[in-house]
């Protein structure tokens, strides 16, 4: 409330300086308030959770999903849920239903989304084609992408976020133009996009829980698929676009994303984009040590309630 109070008098200081002749009422000075008063907020704390419905979320997805509440309430900030719903080959509304009830019973509560609305909408990534579209435009005028034909099982798995254990090979550029090239779509329709990595360019960064990370472009990972033939953006492009256009301050998610955290530093980079702060959190495993998936049923939040657990067990049980 202070730094609010400060924020106030300072505009009413400037307004008087500013303005000595006139008097400080009227539409004039409530429209620069709410102005200054509707900046400061957008700059305040902002986290988001952003569950793909491709399944049913399991105990890993909720604990993260906690984990970003939390730190949303501790900085006093705003939570947002994205509904992640660019692979409309799996994406089912039984899933959207199932996430949105799931996530509620789990305790997690948010103050912008796809149910509730907000300023920065629309909040599921079906509906935000046209933003993905011109930062593609913009990535292919300034040199950083190019049209490629290959693989198409790399090409698939650009819609999902790259586990660990499931990160594509190197890419070897067989498609890569000279640098420099402003590259345009081939005649014939749609084509896949590949962002071109700047080889040998060492990406640092500070994790708010891992600490610090580095990861050497050309070797810890390739060229990227930015844009699918059918039009679709990729995760990795999506997900940059969206945290920006939310004013998204910090991301917290599973630490099998770190290393996607290096390609989304070029891609922000490239876009003229601030980065938001990362925290990455431990992975939730099974038995044997493996990264819950959403095929692990007997995990999933329904499976365990249905055993009679309830969220306050599962919340504590880590």
């Amino acid at each position: 409330m202070r730094s609010l109070l400060l924020i106030r008098g300072s505009a009413v200081s400037d307004l008087n300086r500013d303005s000595s002749r006139r008097l400080l009422r009227g539409k004039w000075v409530l429209a620069s308030f709410c102005t200054l008063h509707f900046a400061f907020f957008i700059e305040m704390y902002r986290g988001r959770i952003a569950p793909s419905p491709t399944g049913f979320l399991h105990l890993g997805h909720a604990r993260t999903f906690w984990t970003a509440q939390q730190r949303a309430e501790a900085a006093g900030g705003t939570l947002v849920l994205r509904n992640e719903d660019l692979d409309a080959g799996r994406c089912r509304p039984e899933f959207v239903a199932a996430m949105m009830e799931d996530m509620r019973w789990f305790g997690l509560r948010w103050q912008e989304g796809p149910d509730c609305g907000g300023v920065l909408g629309p909040y599921a990534q079906s509906e935000r084609g046209d933003l993905y579209r011109n930062a593609l435009e913009k990535l292919r005028q300034g040199g950083w992408v190019y049209p490629c034909r290959c693989s198409r099982r790399d090409v698939l798995r650009a819609l999902q976020a790259p586990h660990e254990g499931e990160e594509e090979p190197v890419y070897p550029g067989t498609c890569r133009p000279a640098a420099g090239t402003v590259a345009f779509a081939p005649e014939g329709g749609e084509t896949n996009w590949r962002f071109r990595v700047p080889d040998g360019e060492w990406i640092r960064f500070e994790d708010r829980f891992y600490g610090s990370q580095e990861f050497q472009a050309g070797k810890d990972f390739g060229d990227f698929v930015v844009w699918r033939h059918d039009g679709t953006a990729s995760y990795q492009l999506a997900v940059v676009v969206d945290d920006a256009a939310m004013k998204i301050t910090e991301v917290v998610r599973g630490a099998d994303l770190l290393a996607s955290t290096a390609r989304q530093f070029l891609l922000y980079r490239a876009l003229g984009l601030t980065a938001p702060a990362f925290y990455h959190c431990p992975l939730v495993t099974d038995e044997s040590g493996a990264r819950l998936a959403k095929r692990h049923d007997a995990m999933s939040l329904r499976t365990l309630r249905a055993k009679g657990l309830t969220a306050k067990m599962l919340r504590e049980s880590g």
